[in-house]
């Protein structure tokens, strides 16, 4: 198992936070994400998963979501 830590900015509340977890949620090989929602900032997104993720599948999932990857 692997964690991997993103930053996305843009979410400022309990909707943004459970946008983003659904759409992360749905590349294969993740079992857990957790947000630290930080309002007005880069909140900080830990994924663990079987396998290291492409960083361009969660880019493409937080896009999805209406949220930007910072980095």
């Amino acid at each position: 198992m692997t964690t991997q830590v993103f930053k996305v900015s843009g979410m400022t509340c309990s909707h943004c936070v459970a946008s983003v977890t659904e759409e992360i949620s749905g590349i294969d090989g993740v079992s857990e994400v957790r947000i630290d929602l930080v309002p007005d900032g880069e909140s900080e997104v830990s994924v663990d998963s079987a396998q290291p993720l492409d960083v361009g599948a969660v880019r493409a999932a937080v896009d999805e979501a209406g949220y930007d990857l910072v980095g």
